[in-house]
């Protein structure tokens, strides 16, 4: 192999380790994100999101802009989820993560699945949860950040029993909540991705072996079609 070649196949190697760096800094920050998410950490949430004016925390409460919108969110809730008998465990599973070409940004998809108990005025709502995280991440200053985040959830199942026997499990009605003054989203949530909708959250990447996009765009259309 003569120097000319060495050196770009250096580059090469370089580009692929840089990558690899990427990937792992980027699975890291999600793990994290569902380690604090699961006490409401709001502080330390709050400092994994971007700090750019297009950050976008899209919830099924409601859709939250720039890195104000995502503070205004976790830290509104303080009042229930300070208490020690509230939980938000959610399992940060399955990732799949691509880092662009720019190398600066990256998308991502995983699956949520866990236990929220969330205290009430009268007792508790308790619920099994799961869904699907579909992310974009943004380098800053070396860092990688999440820069948007969309919950969808795919089921809740009610009911479930790890809270005190002593207290019943009620709703999630807005007169049992513990929070007086909730925080205001800048805009409803409009897409519904519940059981059974049938509707395929949409995949950033390709297929693994074909290189074709996946077929989930004409599978959803198709539905939409069956609706009208």
């Amino acid at each position: 192999m003569d120097l000319k070649n060495m050196e770009t196949r250096l580059k090469e190697l370089e580009k692929e380790v840089s990558n690899l760096k990427d990937l792992e800094a980027i699975y890291r920050l999600q793990k994290i994100y569902g380690f604090y998410l699961e006490h409401w950490m709001y502080e330390d949430i709050i400092d994994i999101f971007s700090d750019s004016p297009d950050t976008v925390l899209d919830l099924t409460y409601g859709v939250f802009h720039g890195k104000e919108g995502v503070r205004k969110y976790f830290s509104g809730m303080l009042e229930m989820t300070q208490l020690k008998d509230f939980l938000h465990q959610m399992m940060q599973l399955s990732g799949v993560v691509d880092v662009n070409a720019d190398g600066k940004t990256a998308s991502g998809r995983w699956y949520g699945f866990g236990v929220v108990v969330m205290p009430r005025r009268n007792g508790y709502f308790q619920v099994l949860a799961s869904g699907i995280y579909t992310c974009e991440y943004i380098k800053e200053e070396g860092k990688w950040k999440i820069f948007k985040l969309m919950w969808n959830p795919i089921y809740n199942a009610p009911n479930v029993s790890i809270a005190r026997a002593d207290k019943p499990q009620v709703t999630m009605s807005r007169e049992n909540s513990l929070v007086t003054n909730p925080p205001k989203f800048d805009e409803p949530r409009k897409l519904n991705t519940q059981y059974p909708t049938g509707y395929i959250v949409p995949f950033h990447f390709k297929h693994p072996v074909t290189g074709k996009q996946s077929t989930d765009a004409r599978r959803n259309a198709a539905r939409e079609k069956d609706k009208k």
